[in-house]
């Protein structure tokens, strides 16, 4: 950034020629010299955030493979996201994880705190069906005397992630009154505790999750359009597993490991019809579903193989329920 008393038309022109990112003549007011340093140092973070992920994308492979060691998957879309989660784990700004319910958003988010080399905690809060006043206390804290029972001072959930990372899940189900407060906290970096007009300060980085289609969610009016790019400064869409059937060995095999060790049973063989049934399903609870549903069957198996039956009744049990009713039609 050039400051100079030179006015002439053709000096700003070389500077800018040679690399200068802005041309401030003297005397050059404070506020005018702030946004020009803040607007320099946001497009530099984001010349090396898009330098970041086309070095991932070209090269094709993980710095950080052992970060992702706890999702199974040899997905090429998971890769793809693992290599983006990579690109912006360092940057400072918050970060939208979208995905269908059972997907393993946390899992993702809390990948990303690793890799963030952030040295406060991970904290994560599901903030659907809090109020606004249980979403102030939750994540603002209060001061003693702030409300009726308010016998002693509590740090929020904001303070307890301070250098660290919080953790919003289920954020498409906020309260409009406190998605403006969640929105000055992106914004200013400040919030006020319950009781108390003294204000604080966030180091912690946002990361907030959704099932929730955003886009709708704004349309009708549930959700604020300001704080939506506030939150997506990154955005990282998670797969469902009807689009990621290539996984379903990978997932059976460690479903059924760990259900072995938590039940203390020998692990079952696996019948290759298994994958039919399963591909044949479209796993509405994704990961989660289906880990379930490997435990049950386990659980009640008394073979050496693991039985189908259970399965296939839980698959054809979610099928009606999901059917249109035919009553009253001619």
């Amino acid at each position: 950034i050039v400051i100079t008393a030179d006015e002439a038309v053709n000096t700003a022109v070389e500077c800018m020629r040679l690399g200068a990112f802005d041309y401030l003549v003297k005397p050059v007011e404070q506020n005018r010299l702030w946004a020009s340093v803040s607007h320099a140092l946001e497009i530099a973070e984001l010349q090396r955030e898009v330098g970041n992920l086309g070095r991932h994308v070209k090269s094709g492979k993980l710095t950080n493979p052992e970060a992702f060691a706890d999702i199974v998957t040899d997905s090429e879309s998971m890769k793809a996201v693992f290599r983006y989660v990579e690109s912006v784990a360092p940057s400072g700004k918050p970060i939208l994880i979208t995905g269908e319910s059972g997907t393993g958003k946390e899992l993702i988010a809390k990948v990303i705190h690793t890799l963030s080399r952030r040295e406060g905690a991970f904290v994560a809060v599901n903030v659907a069906g809090l109020d606004d006043t249980m979403f102030s206390d939750s994540l603002f804290g209060h001061v003693t005397g702030a409300f009726t029972g308010a016998e002693g001072q509590r740090p929020g959930l904001v303070e307890k992630a301070s250098g660290g990372t919080l953790f919003l899940d289920e954020i498409g189900e906020l309260a409009a009154s406190s998605q403006i407060k969640l929105l000055r906290l992106l914004e200013e970096g400040e919030y006020y505790p319950l009781g108390t007009d003294q204000v604080k300060t966030c180091s912690a980085r946002i990361i907030a999750a959704t099932n929730a289609e955003m886009l709708t969610e704004q349309e009708q009016g549930k959700f604020r359009r300001d704080l939506y790019y506030r939150l997506i400064a990154h955005h990282i869409e998670i797969p469902p597993l009807r689009e990621r059937f290539e996984d379903l060995p990978l997932l059976v095999d460690h479903f059924l490991e760990q259900a072995a060790a938590e039940l203390n049973k020998s692990k079952p063989d696996i019948p290759l019809e298994l994958f039919a049934v399963l591909e044949s399903y479209d796993f509405p609870g994704n990961i989660r579903e289906l880990q379930s549903l490997l435990f049950d069957a386990f659980s009640t198996q008394t073979g050496s193989a693991l039985g189908l039956a259970p399965i296939q009744k839980h698959l054809d049990k979610r099928r009606d329920a999901k059917a249109p009713s035919l009553s009253g039609s001619s």
